[in-house]
Parts: C-alpha cells; sequence; structure tokens
C-alpha cells in the first residue's frame, strides 16, 4: 500500500494548531505503512518565497474554487502523481477540488479527505465581516468542502459537532471521528511537585488568529482587572497583539518561541478564553499532555471528554473565570495536575487512534 500525502506546507519555524494535526495525520499512517511507503506533496512551502505575481495568481485562482497554492496546473501534475499510489490523503477539506479532478480522471485508487473543522464556519469566523474578497474566501472553501463530501471515498472529522455539521450543510456522514491527539513529548519519569502560586501564573498559548485575539482581549478587559495574576501571551505572531487589540502594557507577549516547554512547566494555570472557531483545540491537548491545570470555555474543551472540575475548570462568564482563579489564588494545589496528565494517556496520545486510522485505508 502506498499514500499520496497532500498537506498544507512545509514550515521552515514552529508548527501551529492545524499543521501539528496534519503531522499526527502523517506519522500515524506513516507508522502503519512505513516510511518508504508514503509520499509528502506540500501545498506551501516556507523556504520558497511568493512573488507578487503568485499572489495575482491566488487571487484569480480563488474565482474558481482553487484555494490558495493551488492552480489547474498544479491540480493536473497532482492527479498524474496520484496514478502512482493506492489512497490520496487530502489532509485539509479546502484541497478537495483534487478530489473532484481524480474522480474525473478515474482514479482507480482511494480518496480519503480529512476535515480540520467545517471550513465555512472557521473561515466566518476568521474573516472580518467586511473584509475585501470575504464571499469570495468563503465561496471557495464552501466548495472545497461541499467537494470533499461527493467526491472522497471516506472523510475524517475530529469530533460530533463537525460531524453533524458536516452532515447538516451537506449531507454526507462522515465515516470516522478522530479526535486531536499528540505524541507524547513530555514523557518523563519525574514532574514538578511545586504547588500554584499565590498570585498565579497564568499562561494563554496560541497563535496569532481572530478568535484567539478577541479571545485574549475579552480576558483582559473583563477578568484581568478583578484578579491578582501575571499572564503571559506566548504564541506565533503574537507580536503584532498590541497593534489591534487591548492589551495591558503589564502583560508579558512573546512571540514565535522555538520551544514551548518552559513556558508550559512554568505556569500554573492554562487560559482558554475561545468564543469561536471550529474542529477541536490543539492547544487544549498540549495543555493535557504537560500535565496542566486547565480553565477555558464551552469551545476550548469542545470534543474532549473529561472532568472540568478536575482539570481546572469550565467558565464562560467573567464571573466564572474571576470565582475559579481566585480559588486557585487562595486554595494552592499542584502545579502538575496528575488528572489532565492521565486523561492525554487514556485519550488523547498519538497511539490511541492508530487502529482508528487503520479502520479507514
Amino acid at each position: 500500500m502506498r499514500i499520496l500525502f497532500i498537506r498544507y506546507k512545509k514550515s521552515k519555524s514552529v508548527l501551529e494548531g492545524g499543521e501539528q494535526c496534519s503531522q499526527r495525520n502523517y506519522n500515524v499512517l506513516k507508522s502503519l505503512i512505513g516510511n518508504d511507503n508514503i509520499t509528502t506533496y506540500y501545498i506551501h512551502n516556507e523556504f520558497i518565497k511568493k512573488t507578487p505575481a503568485d499572489y495575482i495568481k491566488g487571487v484569480f485562482y480563488f474565482l474558481k474554487n482553487y484555494y490558495f497554492g493551488l492552480s489547474p496546473k498544479r491540480v493536473r501534475e497532482i492527479t498524474i502523481e496520484a496514478s502512482k499510489y493506492d489512497i490520496v490523503f487530502i489532509d485539509r477539506s479546502v484541497f478537495a477540488i483534487i478530489a473532484k479532478a481524480l474522480k474525473e480522471e478515474r482514479y482507480k485508487g482511494k480518496i480519503i479527505t480529512f476535515f480540520h473543522n467545517l471550513e465555512y464556519d472557521y473561515f466566518n469566523a476568521k474573516l472580518k465581516k467586511h473584509q475585501i474578497g470575504r464571499n469570495i474566501v468563503l465561496n471557495c472553501v464552501d466548495k472545497n468542502d461541499e467537494y470533499a463530501c461527493k467526491y472522497s471515498d471516506s472523510i475524517v472529522v475530529l469530533n460530533e459537532r463537525d460531524k453533524n455539521a458536516v452532515k447538516e450543510r451537506y449531507g454526507r456522514i462522515a465515516d470516522i471521528i478522530v479526535p486531536i491527539t499528540f505524541a507524547d513529548k513530555y514523557n518523563q519519569e519525574k514532574f514538578t511537585d511545586k504547588f500554584t502560586r499565590e498570585k498565579p501564573q497564568c499562561l494563554f498559548l496560541g497563535t496569532y488568529f481572530p478568535p484567539n485575539n478577541e479571545g485574549i482581549e475579552w480576558f483582559m478587559k473583563n477578568v484581568y482587572p478583578y484578579v491578582n495574576i501575571d499572564v503571559k501571551i506566548v504564541g506565533k505572531g503574537m507580536s503584532k497583539l498590541r497593534d489591534n487589540y487591548s492589551i495591558p502594557d503589564k502583560v508579558e507577549i512573546i512571540s514565535d518561541v522555538p520551544e514551548l516547554k518552559p513556558f508550559l512547566e512554568d505556569a500554573d494555570i492554562m487560559i482558554l478564553p475561545i468564543f469561536s472557531g471550529g474542529g477541536m483545540k490543539v492547544k487544549t491537548c498540549e495543555s493535557l499532555m504537560y500535565g496542566k491545570n486547565i480553565i477555558g470555555t464551552d469551545e476550548a474543551f469542545e470534543g474532549y471528554v473529561l472532568d472540568y472540575d478536575k482539570v481546572g475548570g469550565k467558565c464562560n462568564t467573567p464571573q466564572e473565570f474571576i470565582e475559579k482563579i481566585k480559588e486557585f489564588g487562595n486554595n494552592p494545589r499542584p502545579r502538575f495536575n496528575m488528572y489532565s496528565r492521565e486523561i492525554f494517556l487514556e485519550k488523547y496520545s498519538e497511539n490511541i487512534v492508530i487502529k482508528l486510522f487503520e479502520k479507514i485505508l
């Protein structure tokens, strides 16, 4: 069995949320069929600089439902290359015009498309309401999600919410749910025995992205002034946050760090005030892996099955966040949350999903 793995980009920096999930998918497939039997095709390559002409052509092709990076020529190249493989795994439904082309060319292998979100909902949340070209982008991703449902032999979603949304919008029932998981990068014999501080160190982890930006701004306006905490914001592109959002000067912002582990280990509490988006939040899984106390919203915990009180707390209003954070300040508890770690190992470590992937190959 040989697989052509279509993924978003070859990155020269730290992988952000979606790409971490893509890497998980690749790692699991490689473990099942062997390194020599899987080939990656990157739609984007950060090592190759884009020219202005590339962006102009990209905008034009958007109108024809080719998500940025694709073109009729590149899709033809992929369909020719695909003839050498038994399976084409399209890792992001925004590229499902490839599935359409493969079926039209009578590709004899199996087409699997992985939904990282219902992309229409994701971009509807991501793009500003009056942003130029917004409707063009929404139409493009909507059509590709439709192509994924119409032309894929199997489709994979992250959670029950996305399964229901895909069925309602496109009439296709997902073949399998494969949740966010991580390869265990925190596998060690001893964990810290320190307790949370009287003035808790809170960490917000995330890339510069509207739902993240709006969530942390909401927290800063509605929660931060009423609790005694230190806050660090860490993530790709977050150096731009103060340019467009209201973040107090006392809050430390650290952008594009090569290693997140020191920040995660030092934090008393992970704060996840996320109110929009899709799929499952990778930062939640990463926090579980490092055994963190987590305070987050319904959206932050979407798709995760766990005891919210044991992991930290589920909060959706300013008052709920304030009360929960004050609990930590008044009643110190272990900085390393063993329950979070155990839930990760039981339900969200990479080896858990191997059998799920076996079912769709």
